[in-house]
This record gives structure tokens, C-alpha cells and sequence, in this order.
């Protein structure tokens, strides 16, 4: 008595379609698509903004010795 049978569940398919519009429904379905696909691609760039940096060393900052033998930094 508490399951349904595949005749509830075509009535309240037609129902719901009386309701909503075969339009309606397809335009949800596209949202939501959408949805979903602006999450995936918000989770990327997340996921791109996290990756740190590899630290700077001292010796890169460093340019060979000038004509007078000092080291000049760079920047």
C-alpha cells in the first residue's frame, strides 16, 4: 500500500508537465547545467590560485660581480 507503481508515477509526470510546460522544464534543466558548470570551473580557478609560488633565493636576487669585484643586487 505505501509503493508506487509506475502508473503514479506517469500521472504525476503528466502533472507536473501540465504545470510547468514542456519549456519550463528544459529551461531549468539548462540553468541548472550552467550551474554546474560555472561550480566546475570555479573549483579550477581555485585550485590555480592556490599553487604557491617556489620561494625566491638569495642567488637569483644576486648579479655577478661588477668591474669592482662588489656584487649589486637586482631590482
Amino acid at each position: 500500500m505505501g509503493t508506487f507503481s509506475i502508473w503514479h508515477m506517469l500521472i504525476l509526470l503528466a502533472v507536473v508537465l501540465l504545470m510547468f510546460g514542456k519549456g519550463k522544464i528544459s529551461e531549468i534543466m539548462g540553468d541548472f547545467a550552467k550551474g554546474i558548470k560555472s561550480f566546475k570551473k570555479g573549483m579550477a580557478d581555485d585550485d590555480v590560485a592556490k599553487t604557491p609560488e617556489p620561494p625566491k633565493t638569495i642567488d637569483a636576487q644576486i648579479k655577478a660581480p661588477d668591474a669592482h669585484g662588489q656584487n649589486t643586487r637586482v631590482g
